[in-house]
């Protein structure tokens, strides 16, 4: 009895010391699951309550008791103590000193990706067009089917295309929206809309492609509208975005979702159509792809080929600032370089 009541005390006086003793929060967290633990040797040394008298167990269940009091008071306090301290250290540390001068706050600055949306809309919106937000994620049906494009085309392979699951994916043109608004309509009403956003390749990132890009596909539906009446809209827009000095030029091409397709071309700025390395000599830059909407997909989103009939184009977003501003890669867009986006303030 004597004995283990001896060993309790020797077990409280060492506690003690040692908290007395520690150096940090974290040492102290050590101690306490060292004495006050579940499976601490003070609560071992209950079990040998079975084998004193009733006298011995109540005198020595007070020794287990007090010991664990005590070292339980003074861990707290101890605790209390450090916390403070490190409170203070930190207020200390952390403290501001209101003499000192205060830091400028310079104004941010617009990505010029943001800057040709806003313009390119603009325009467009000038001429009547109606601006469309579409969707990200995308199904096969609208992104594809409805677009004309045939099972077997090389962009539904997955070489070129994010798929999700078999029917969702990451957009690869805009142009899901213009089927989105066709359908929407009923096939009755006159369509003039533009859809800028972002779309999704697979596609290895260099100077001038990457795996995410903007576009703008714009989209006219309504009665007698003809090539004549898409070279007007986009000779309008060049001239608005580069200058009244610069000239389109179209170019027979294919497109599965237009007929005819045409690529378009604008006389190149650096040279005034004459020839330059910008140019590789021809005097023009491929700008966008365009085209009278095919009489597929005019029915297959309820609009009839033999009354409607309409124009789409698309123009690359990035592809327009790198021409505007003679940007070099396209994946200075994407950098969140300040030293690059500040040199497009508009203010």
């Amino acid at each position: 009895m004597a004995s283990a009541i001896e060993r309790v005390l020797e077990i409280r006086e060492k506690a003690l010391k040692e908290i007395e003793e520690a150096k940090n929060l974290e040492g102290l967290a050590v101690i306490k699951n060292i004495y006050l633990a579940k499976k601490s040797e003070l609560t071992s040394l209950m079990g040998l309550m079975r084998e004193l008298s009733q006298e011995e167990k109540g005198a020595f269940g007070k020794a287990i008791n007090d010991a664990k009091q005590a070292i339980q008071d003074r861990w707290a306090k101890k605790a209390q103590e450090m916390e403070a301290k490190k409170l203070q250290e930190q207020l200390e540390k952390e403290a501001i000193d209101i003499t000192l001068p205060g830091k400028e706050m310079k104004a941010g600055h617009i990505n010029p990706y943001y800057i040709v949306i806003d313009e390119v809309s603009d325009i467009f919106a000038s001429m009547g067009f109606e601006i469309v937000e579409g969707r990200d994620v995308e199904t096969d049906h609208y992104n594809f089917e409805l677009l004309n494009v045939p099972k077997d085309h090389p962009a539904r392979d997955m070489q070129d295309t994010f798929y999700i699951n078999e029917n969702q994916l990451m957009r690869t043109q805009t142009s899901a929206a213009q089927a989105h608004t066709m359908i929407k309509n009923e096939g009755k009403k006159p369509i003039k809309m533009i859809c800028p956003g972002k779309c999704y390749r697979r596609d290895d990132d260099d100077m001038t492609h990457s795996h995410e890009f903007g576009q703008i596909e714009g989209l006219v539906v309504d009665k007698n509208v003809s090539l004549a009446d898409l070279k007007g809209t986009l000779e309008m827009f060049v001239k608005k975005m580069f200058g009244e000095k610069r000239e389109i030029r179209l170019r027979s091409s294919y497109f599965p979702f237009t007929e005819p397709s045409v690529e378009v071309d604008v006389s190149c700025a650096k040279c005034d159509g004459k020839g330059c390395a910008m140019c590789k000599g021809t005097g023009w830059i491929e700008i966008l792809g365009a085209g009278e909407v095919h009489p597929n997909v005019l029915r297959m989103c309820g609009y009839d080929p033999e009354v409607y009939s309409g124009f789409a184009f698309g123009v690359g977003i990035e592809r327009v600032a790198m021409l505007r501003y003679g940007v070099d890669d396209i994946r200075r867009f994407y950098q969140n370089d300040i030293r690059f986006i500040k040199d497009f303030n508009k203010n």
